[in-house]
């Protein structure tokens, strides 16, 4: 028996103990094929089933309509930065980037590399605390398509609602927070998600992409980088993530039949979210939170405390309850604590109890 802490990891991060042992098991043999998961063909029908379910799960849970392919890519969410102007870009128009922290930076600086970027929207300012109002953004005349960040993982801010894109193809990074609640794919051209979050591990990311954006891919495109090939061979053109893509599929099945589908995820989710975040506005002199209250995130709760020795305190008190990865990325500091799906809320009440005896100890 190993003792499970209760990990806080932005990514690689938790997973549910159901996926594990499922996946273990699979390891050594895949129910039906006599060999381990990472043993068969990814032209074999023991995989072909595997992947034909985790697209007909992801099609039901996300409520996909018909007219997109969805694709199981490889290069994480980077590779998307890249491979996004290099289909839908066309040479006299502008790639429009609503700027809300690291990410979206990332993404922006990728696509200037390719052609024309314009940013529609910065919160550099302010430390990308907060997000912008709709009346904020600044579209280009030519845009090629609008492309924003849904959960920004470091800086801890999340959309609650969608940007107004127009005609334009709306573009979604949602990596962070993808599956942890519904969204209306319908408003989209691409929503991209790399795995690692929750939905599964690192090594496979999901495209959803609407079929008419793939008629706007440019011809002579390397092979992995363009859209319309891997639609057209079903991601299979090399050989794919396949174990990365089996744990996708169980991660969905696990949202379906013990969650209760993404509604039911979202309220989870709302909850832990909660659990803390009362706590940062109870006790705002000692816990600042990073991100204004109207733009917070459900996935990463992100604040500073009096003290960079305070703060290394509470990180060692925390592993000391086995409490792990809650140290804030270097740009900002602090602490981060990454809720996805897969946390138990056991693992967040554990934390906001530490947060309310660190307070009594130490706020002066």
């Amino acid at each position: 028996m190993c003792a499970r802490v209760y990990n806080f990891s932005a990514g690689p991060a938790v997973l549910p103990v159901r996926v594990l042992e499922q996946a273990q098991a699979a390891v050594m043999e895949l129910p039906g094929a006599g060999a381990s998961i990472l043993e068969i063909s990814h032209r074999s029908k023991p995989f072909a089933a595997v992947h034909e379910e985790a697209k007909a799960l992801l099609r039901e849970l996300l409520e996909i309509p018909s007219g997109y392919s969805i694709l199981f890519l490889q290069g994480g969410s980077s590779l998307q930065f890249t491979m996004l102007p290099m289909n839908l870009l066309g040479e006299k128009q502008t790639a429009d980037y609503i700027l809300t922290g690291t990410w979206g930076k990332k993404a922006f600086d990728e696509a200037q590399r390719l052609g024309s970027a314009h940013v529609a929207w910065n919160g550099k300012s302010d430390n990308y605390s907060h997000l912008p109002a709709a009346q904020d953004l600044d579209h280009s005349s030519n845009a090629a398509y609008l492309h924003y960040t849904d959960n920004e993982t470091i800086q801890g801010v999340e959309f609650q609602s969608v940007p107004e894109a127009g005609s334009i193809p709306l573009v979604c990074d949602t990596s962070s927070n993808f599956l942890s609640r519904p969204i209306n794919v319908g408003r989209y051209g691409i929503v991209y998600a790399c795995a690692q979050k929750n939905a599964g591990i690192a090594g496979v990311t999901a495209v959803i992409i609407r079929d008419d954006l793939l008629e706007r891919v440019p011809k002579n495109l390397p092979p992995m980088l363009d859209y319309k090939l891997q639609a057209e061979n079903d991601s299979l053109y090399n050989t794919p993530p396949v174990f990365g893509i089996y744990v996708l599929m169980l991660i969905c099945k696990w949202l379906k039949n013990e969650v209760g589908g993404l509604d039911a995820m979202a309220r989870l989710n709302q909850e832990k979210a909660r659990l803390l975040y009362d706590v940062l506005d109870a006790h705002s002199d000692f816990y600042r939170g990073h991100a204004r209250k109207d733009s917070r995130s459900m996935m990463n709760v992100t604040w500073r405390m009096p003290s960079e020795e305070l703060e290394a305190e509470f990180l060692t008190a925390a592993k000391d309850r086995n409490l792990i990865d809650l140290k804030g990325h270097r740009s900002v500091g602090g602490i981060r604590a990454s809720i996805y799906n897969a946390m138990p809320q056991a693992g967040v009440e554990a934390l906001r109890e530490l947060m309310l005896e660190f307070h009594k100890q130490h706020a002066k």
